[in-house]
Parts: structure tokens; sequence; C-alpha cells
């Protein structure tokens, strides 16, 4: 079965979500598969990946909210602190989100809902650059016919 696999970086401007949609789907496209499943994956411990609302940022920010009420930085019995207050709780934000998303191809298109994008959702307070790996796997048509 053909796979292609890629790889980008995401510079992040601190906490919040980036949006990865467009870059990952130039890579299905380049990768000529058809139909298949397309898989994500962040390559670190302090970021992880979402599929969320693209349409209205505020979703975004609550989700943000979200975590800072959840997982809080002054957490008083942390003690793996040593790159800081955020080190620990960006750890528990990844772990309870996911570092990798498997989205269906179709038609050489990923099937994303009509108001979902993919995003990088990073933890740690200051800027970051994160490495993003794609793996495309699934089947060419070498006909030129429409696949589903």
């Amino acid at each position: 079965m053909p796979a292609h696999t890629d790889t980008f970086t995401v510079r992040t401007r601190g906490k919040g979500t980036t949006e990865i949609t467009r870059e990952i789907a130039a890579i299905v496209a380049r990768s000529g598969i058809r139909q298949g499943t397309v898989t994500v994956f962040v390559c670190h411990t302090s970021a992880s990946l979402v599929i969320m609302e693209n349409a209205d940022p505020s979703a975004r920010r609550d989700l943000e909210r979200f975590f800072e009420q959840l997982v809080p930085e002054d957490t008083p019995w942390f003690s793996h602190t040593q790159e800081g207050p955020d080190d620990m709780p960006s750890h528990i934000r990844m772990a309870l989100t996911r570092t990798s998303e498997v989205i269906p191809v179709m038609r050489g298109h990923m099937t994303l809902g009509t108001w979902q994008g993919i995003f990088l959702f990073e933890h740690r307070r200051y800027p970051h650059h994160r490495e993003i790996a794609v793996s495309v796997v699934g089947e060419i048509d070498k006909t030129g016919a429409m696949s589903c």
C-alpha cells in the first residue's frame, strides 16, 4: 500500500492554538493518495493536537481558559518544575489531549467537517518550534477516476 511521509515545523507564540490544517492538506495533496488515512503526530511532550472549531476563535480561547483552570501553573505539589512553573502543567495538558490524530482521506482530501480544523495546542508559556510528522497511507487512483 502506498505511503507518503513528511514533516514540518510550527513556530508557536506561546500558550494557545495554532491552526495547521493547510500544511497537512498540502502534504495530503502531494502524496497522491486518493483514499486512505492521514496520521498527524506532534513530536513533543508539552504540546498536543486537537481537532477544533476553526470558524469562531472564541471556542479555542474557551478551550485554552478551561485548561488554565483545569491544570493551573501554581499547583504547589508539582515536583517536575526544572524548566519553570509551566513545565509539569504542560505535560499534564498534553496527556489529557492527544499527540496524534488520524483523519480519513477521500477523493484526495481530508474528510474534516465544515467547521473543523487541526490545531497544534502549545502548552508552554514561551514560543517554541514544534515538529509535526505526517504519514498518508492509502490507495492511489491511477485511472484518474474519483474514488471513495
